[in-house]
């Protein structure tokens, strides 16, 4: 599994950060501009990558305030994992993790890596603006 991880400091209790992202329907706001065809419930996401591919997306796992797993639902191009990791640093400030991991073949590697770490930093300073 290849991963690709961002961390970044936002300036909210772990409670409220927990609560928002363990919804998936707030994850269209973390999502970049290449996304289009967003559907989602609390525990499912279904979107297109533009030029790529169709994904469909679920919560496999959630342990409160700490951690949310999100896998495909669907057949994917590639077996791949989000996971996000909360710390609580006190001060009402939330350190948040996001590791994407992914099964990719050395041709996928090559196509796949820059997105996939582009995804990740997007998506934790997309959560910190918001």
């Amino acid at each position: 599994m290849t991963k690709f991880q961002s961390k970044i400091t936002i300036n909210k209790p772990v409670n409220e950060v927990y609560a928002f992202l363990s919804d998936l329907n707030n994850h269209e706001q973390l999502m970049p501009e290449n996304i289009y065809n967003w559907s989602s419930t609390t525990d499912e996401a279904r979107f297109t990558i533009q030029n790529m591919a169709k994904l469909a997306l679920k919560v496999s796992a959630r342990s409160e305030n700490q951690e949310i797993v999100i896998i495909p639902s669907e057949k994917a191009p590639f077996d791949v994992e989000l996971k996000w990791n909360l710390q609580d640093n006190g001060n009402n400030t939330t350190e948040a993790f996001l590791t994407i991991s992914a099964d990719l073949n050395m041709m996928m590697k090559m196509l796949a890596s820059g997105p996939l770490q582009k995804l990740a930093d997007q998506q934790t300073s997309k959560l910190q603006s918001i």
